[in-house]
């Protein structure tokens, strides 16, 4: 069973950058794809980015360019550079992965238990 955990979180104002990290544990498979979402209160989760073990990436169109994902598989971890924070952003931030399917990921297999970051005007 794969265990994920977020950090990073917290509160930062407008144009502000945060990193969030996600660790994970009990990986059986070493071609994966990972992601992040995001869900904002009252709002459905919405798909922010992607990452395969080999570095391809993917995004959502409200992010490109503000955000990065990248990954350290020497240290089972993937990031979310987030740059130009808007209050728009504010959500809890999930990461997800399960092992390379498809690209974009179509399903992801585990999930974390979240993060939350919040983007004051």
């Amino acid at each position: 069973q794969v265990q994920l955990v977020e950090s990073g979180g917290g509160l930062v104002q407008a144009g502000d950058s945060l990193k969030l990290s996600c660790a994970a544990s009990g990986r059986t498979y070493s071609r994966y794809a990972a992601g992040w979402f995001r869900q904002a209160p009252g709002k459905e989760r919405e798909f922010v980015a992607a990452i395969t073990w080999r570095g391809s990436t993917y995004y959502a169109d409200s992010v490109k360019g503000r955000f990065t994902i990248s990954r350290d598989n020497a240290k089972n971890t993937v990031f979310l550079q987030m740059n130009s924070l808007k209050p728009d952003d504010t959500a809890v931030y999930y990461c997800a992965e399960g092992p390379f399917r498809d690209w974009p990921p179509s399903k992801y297999d585990y999930w974390g238990q979240g993060t939350q970051v919040t983007v004051s005007s």
